[in-house]
């Protein structure tokens, strides 16, 4: 269809952008951002460095409640609403206000008008009751609902990282173009069978992207600090470890090792909570392999002691340019802030290769909609 309009882009929590970077690298020209929010200001100043001026800063729900607050009119709506309420690592606080978060994301929706939507959110949200609040207030306010738990190593992303969307439509089932096909498959587990109707991969995929695909073109980095230079290097730098963690990580050189390898070759290295929990946390004081994709790029992946994120075979912790390529984020990204606030920007983000394969077929439903005035098959 030729001379198709821009859809209106609403992004939500936005972070540094991951969604929304997903969103108009999709389809270049498919998508114009019109509003965003987000309470942190240092990724608010990156969100609007890459995207431009139309976030309005601080807490949604406050905003909101303001009268002379002025949602503009909106095709999409996304974003993630702060996952912490829901997340493994929060089991104990059941009453967390995160969790209500959603409430305010579906207010803009209904204020903007978008015909659709998507929420993002950990796992783990998907077998609360809350998901199924937020199912029913969607409902009310006329729109059909598809949930699912997605990979972002399925879609391009040299990640195992798992999330869960919630995809609003007030136009059609989602169900008709929601999941998106993977592009990718698990090489572990064998290339995927010749492709029938209602298969779950594109006609011709490609195995999983890998820690070498991702790095092995950069150089080992320099200096402690956020560099003077240009992309990648600007974001390649490293850390002062102690004599003592330097220790720890030539005790283990090999790919995949962990902290239980480290007990049994250092054990005075070791520290004693280690030594003292002798289950769970495999990944802990680990090192990436060079031929799989990482594992999950959290906040402080320059901390070796809170997951795997030791480089493959040098003796150190990934860095803030490696944990960004791993969640997909262009070299030409502009990040805000200091070396922590970026790590949590980062961290927190959804990986843009993901939210692009969902701007897909949200586009290719939308489009069919406009053409056919429902979706037919939308999801190729």
């Amino acid at each position: 269809m030729k001379n198709t309009p821009k859809l209106r882009l609403i992004d939500l929590f936005c972070g540094a952008g991951g969604m929304t970077q997903g969103f108009v690298q999709s389809s270049p020209g498919s998508y114009q951002c019109v509003w965003a929010n987000d309470n942190n200001e240092f990724a608010a100043e990156t969100y609007c460095a890459n995207f431009g001026d139309h976030l309005a800063p601080g807490g949604l729900a406050e905003l909101l409640a303001d009268k002379a607050l002025q949602i503009p009119l909106a095709d999409v709506v996304i974003g993630g609403p702060p996952c912490q309420g829901f997340s493994l690592l929060n089991k104990q606080r059941v009453d967390d206000d995160r969790r209500q978060l959603w409430r305010p994301f579906l207010e803009v929706v209904r204020r903007s008008g978008a015909e659709l939507f998507v929420m993002e959110n950990v796992p783990q949200l998907l077998n609360t009751s809350e998901h199924e609040l937020i199912l029913e207030e969607a409902h009310k306010l006329g729109f059909q609902t598809a949930s699912e738990k997605l990979c972002a190593a399925d879609h391009g992303v040299p990640q195992t990282r798992y999330r869960a969307f919630v995809i609003g439509c007030s136009f059609a089932d989602p169900r008709t173009f929601f999941p998106p096909l993977k592009t990718h498959y698990n090489p572990s587990k064998g290339e995927p069978s010749l492709r029938i109707f209602g298969s779950e991969f594109v006609s011709d995929p490609r195995p999983w992207k890998t820690v070498s695909d991702a790095i092995v073109d950069l150089p080992n980095p320099e200096g402690c600090e956020i560099g003077d230079l240009d992309p990648p290097l600007n974001l390649h730098f490293g850390r002062n470890p102690t004599p003592k963690s330097q220790a720890r990580y030539r005790a283990i050189p090999e790919e995949g090792m962990n902290r239980f390898d480290l007990q049994e070759r250092a054990p005075e290295l070791t520290p004693a909570c280690w030594i003292k929990k002798k289950t769970g946390g495999t990944d802990l004081f680990g090192r990436l392999w060079w031929d799989r994709p990482s594992f999950t790029i959290r906040t402080e992946f320059f901390k070796p002691e809170k997951g795997r994120y030791l480089h493959p075979n040098q003796h150190r912790p990934i860095t803030h340019r490696e944990a960004a390529r791993f969640q997909s984020f262009p070299d030409d990204f502009i990040f805000k802030g200091s070396k922590i606030e970026i790590a949590k920007q980062i961290g927190n983000a959804v990986p843009p290769l993901l939210a692009a394969a969902i701007a897909n077929v949200v586009h290719h439903a939308w489009k069919a909609h406009r053409r056919y005035g429902n979706v037919r098959a939308v999801n190729a």
